[in-house]
C-alpha cells in the first residue's frame, strides 16, 4: 500500500476540521500549489519543429498548463473545504458523441506529423489544445445495450458509428455475418450449424497446430490471442465460446470501428495501431498473433512490424495469417509484389521462426521455444535488443529481438494449468506467494460485497442497508468491466469463480508496480496505461470501473482529477457503475467530483476500523 501523497493529507484534513485550522490548511495548500507550479516537469508534451517532422519539447506552454491546473485545483480544493457545492460540468455537443482524444488526425498533421503516423495516438498534442471540460452525451437513439449473451448477437445500431452505406458497402462476408434491421445489428448466432465459416476457420487452424478440434486449443498453451484487424468480432466470439481470451485491437476509425463493435457485442477490444510504436504490451505477452486480412505490409520498415508481433508473442506461441497469395499486401510497388508466404519466410528464418503450415490462404508459423535459438544463427540476422525486461508504452518500434533473456522465457506447451499462479511462477515475478494469496481471499470477499451493493435500492430511500436481505444483481449484469489498478488481476480470478459473465480490462499504472506480466501470464486481458491520458477506446464501452487506491497512487502524479473523471464518465455506460475504494479524505474528494459530473453516488464505511471507504456511483443516463 503506497503512502498518501501530502497534497491528498491536505485534502483530507478538510472534512471536519475547526475553523482555526481552515486558515492554515489554505496556506499549506496554497504552498503545494506553487511548488507544483515550480517543480520539475515530468509529462513529455513536444511540438513540431519549423520545417520539420521532428518533435521538439514544448517547455513554455506545458509550463503553462500545469500552472492553471494548479490554479484550477486549489480552487476546487477550496471551494470544497468551505463546504461549497461545485458545478457541474456543462454537456459536450452533438460533435463529440464518439470523441476519442488523442486521435486527432487534422491536428497532428498541423503539427507536422506525416507519412502515416498522422493516424497513430499522439496525447502530447492534447495538452497543447484548448480543451473545453464537458460532459460527452451518447447519441439522440442510444439505448441501452443488451444483457450477455444476448448483447452478443444483436446490438442497437445507434449505438455505433456505423451507416447503412457503410454497411452496404463492405461486401459479402459482412453481409453474411450481420443483418442490418430498422434499429438493430444482429450477427449469427453460433447455436446451430456453421456461420461464416468462422468455426470451420478455427477448426482449420486447429488442424494445422496439430489438434483434433478448436476446443483443444488451451491443451496446446493457446489461451490469450492478440487479434489484429478483427472485423465485426465473429472470431472473437467463437474464441470466448471455447473459454479463450482473445483482445482485438484495431487502429482508430471515425466511423464503422471494429473495436467499438466489438466492445457493444462485450467482446475485449481496444484501439492499437500496428505504424510507428510499441504497444503497451510486455514483451512474451501473448499465446497467438492472428491477422485475417488485416491490411498490414509486413515487411516494411526493415520488418519493425513483424518484430512487433515477435517481441509480444510468447515462446512456442504462433502467427497465423489469412491473406490471399496471389496478392500483395498494402500499396506496394509492381516490383515487391511478390508471394506474402516467399517474403516473409525469408524473414521468419532470420527470427527463429519455422513455417509450420499452410491451408488454403492461411499461414502458421511457430516462434522457437529455444532460446539458444539466436545465438546458432547466421551473421546477417536481425540482431538481439539488449532490453532487459523493460516496460514499453508507445515507444518507437525497433528493430532488434525482444525478451530472449527474460526470465519469463517459457514456452507456452510447458505452462501449467494454473500458469502465473505457482509458487515457481511467482518467484520468476518478484511476487511472495503469502502476498499473493493474501490478495487472492481479500478481491474473494470484496466482490460479495460489491455484488449486493450494485442495485438501484442503494440510491433510494429505502430504509435498510444493502446486505443479504437485498435482491442481489443477476450474474449478467455486468459485461465489460475495466479494473483501473488491477493489481495482480484478482479482482478479474474472484469474478471467474463466482461465475459472473463479465471479463476484465485489468490496467497496470504506468508508474505503479508492473504487475502487467502475471495478469497477462494468467491468461487475463491488461494493459498499461498513463492515467493522466486518455484511454484508447471509444465513449461508452464499460459497464463498470474499478478502481482501487487508484487515487492515492495518482497523488504523486501531476494529474487532473477533473479530467480523470470526465474520462471516467466519457468510456462509463449510462446506467453503468463505478466502485472506487481508498482513504476517507480522497473518497470525499471523488465524491465531489463525481457530483460534477452527475454521478449519483453513496460513501460507504466498511466497519472494519479502518479509514478504507467506498465510493459506489452509477451514471445516469441523460436522454436528450
Amino acid at each position: 500500500m503506497m503512502t498518501s501523497h501530502p497534497w491528498y493529507k491536505s485534502v483530507s484534513s478538510v472534512f471536519g476540521l475547526r475553523p482555526r485550522i481552515k486558515g492554515l490548511l489554505f496556506f499549506i495548500l496554497g504552498v503545494v500549489a506553487l511548488l507544483t507550479i515550480l517543480s520539475p516537469l515530468t509529462s513529455t508534451p513536444y511540438e513540431a519543429s519549423t520545417g520539420s517532422s521532428t518533435l521538439v519539447p514544448n517547455i513554455y506552454s506545458n509550463y503553462r498548463r500545469i500552472k492553471e491546473q494548479a490554479a484550477v485545483d486549489y480552487l476546487d480544493l477550496r471551494s470544497l473545504s468551505l463546504g461549497t457545492s461545485l458545478r457541474e460540468f456543462p454537456l459536450c455537443g452533438k460533435e463529440k458523441e464518439s470523441y476519442v482524444p488523442c486521435y486527432n488526425v487534422t491536428g497532428n498533421l498541423l503539427a507536422g506529423l506525416q507519412e502515416g503516423d498522422e493516424l497513430d495516438r499522439h496525447c502530447e498534442f492534447e495538452f497543447e489544445r484548448e480543451k473545453e471540460r464537458c460532459v460527452v452525451r451518447p447519441p439522440r437513439d442510444y439505448k441501452i445495450p443488451l444483457r450477455w449473451p444476448l448483447g452478443r448477437d444483436i446490438i442497437w445500431s445507434g449505438n455505433v458509428k456505423i451507416t447503412k452505406d457503410q454497411f452496404l458497402s463492405s461486401g459479402t462476408v459482412t453481409t453474411r455475418l450481420m443483418l442490418l434491421e430498422e434499429n438493430q445489428i444482429t450477427f449469427h448466432s453460433e447455436d446451430g450449424l456453421v456461420f461464416d465459416g468462422v468455426k470451420d476457420y478455427a477448426r482449420q487452424i486447429a488442424e494445422m497446430i496439430g489438434l483434433g478440434s478448436d476446443t483443444e486449443f488451451a491443451q496446446a498453451g493457446v489461451r490469450t490471442v492478440l487479434d489484429i484487424g478483427c472485423g465485426f468480432g465473429s472470431f472473437g466470439a467463437h474464441l470466448v465460446s471455447l473459454k479463450l481470451m482473445p483482445i482485438c485491437i484495431a487502429k482508430y476509425e471515425a466511423t464503422g470501428s471494429q473495436v467499438q463493435l466489438a466492445l457493444e457485442r462485450g467482446l475485449p477490444a481496444m484501439i492499437g495501431n500496428f505504424f510507428s510504436k510499441q504497444l503497451p504490451y510486455p514483451a512474451l505477452s501473448f499465446d497467438m498473433v492472428h491477422c485475417a486480412q488485416c491490411g498490414i505490409t509486413w515487411d516494411i520498415k526493415d520488418a519493425m512490424l513483424l518484430l512487433e508481433v515477435d517481441r509480444v508473442l510468447k515462446p512456442g506461441g504462433y502467427f497465423v495469417l489469412t491473406s490471399p497469395t496471389n496478392k500483395a499486401q498494402g500499396n506496394l510497388p509492381d516490383t515487391k509484389k511478390t508471394s506474402i508466404s516467399t517474403r516473409l519466410n525469408d524473414l521468419s528464418k532470420k527470427i527463429c521462426w519455422s513455417l509450420t503450415a499452410q491451408q488454403d490462404e492461411s499461414f502458421l508459423w511457430q516462434k522457437t521455444a529455444d532460446s539458444n535459438c539466436y545465438s546458432s544463427r547466421s551473421q546477417d540476422s536481425i540482431p538481439v535488443c539488449k532490453d532487459g525486461d523493460s516496460v514499453p508504452y508507445y515507444h518507437p518500434l525497433v528493430p532488434c529481438i525482444s525478451g530472449t533473456t527474460s526470465k519469463r522465457w517459457i514456452p507456452i506447451q510447458n505452462r501449467s494449468a494454473v500458469a502465473g499462479t505457482t509458487s515457481a511462477e511467482l518467484e520468476i515475478h518478484g511476487i511472495k506467494p503469502e502476498e499473493f494469496y493474501e490478495d487472492t481471499q481479500v478481491w474473494r470477499s470484496a466482490l460479495k460485497n460489491y455484488w449486493s451493493l450494485l442495485t438501484p435500492l442503494i440510491f433510494s430511500d429505502h430504509p435498510k442497508r444493502p446486505g443479504d436481505e437485498d435482491p442481489l444483481p443477476p450474474f449478467n449484469m455486468i459485461r465489460n468491466v475495466m479494473d483501473m489498478h488491477a493489481r495482480f488481476g484478482n479482482l478479474n480470478s474472484a469474478l471467474l469463480e463466482q461465475g459472473k459473465s463479465a471479463w476484465v480490462m485489468n490496467v497496470v499504472p504506468l508508474n505503479a508496480r508492473n504487475t502487467l506480466p502475471i495478469v497477462l501470464d494468467r491468461g487475463f486481458a491488461g494493459v498499461l496505461h498513463d492515467w493522466c491520458e486518455p484511454f484508447p477506446t471509444y465513449p461508452r464501452t464499460y459497464d463498470m470501473l474499478h478502481a482501487n487506491e487508484l487515487l492515492t497512487h495518482l497523488s504523486s502524479e501531476r494529474c487532473s482529477l477533473m479530467d480523470l473523471f470526465l474520462e471516467m464518465d466519457r468510456i462509463l455506460r449510462p446506467e453503468g457503475w463505478v466502485v472506487i475504494s481508498d482513504k476517507l479524505g480522497v473518497i470525499e474528494m471523488a465524491r465531489a467530483m463525481a457530483s460534477r459530473v452527475r454521478w449519483e453516488a453513496r460513501v460507504i464505511d466498511l466497519q472494519d476500523g479502518s479509514d478504507q471507504r467506498l465510493l459506489v456511483c452509477q451514471k445516469p443516463f441523460l436522454k436528450k
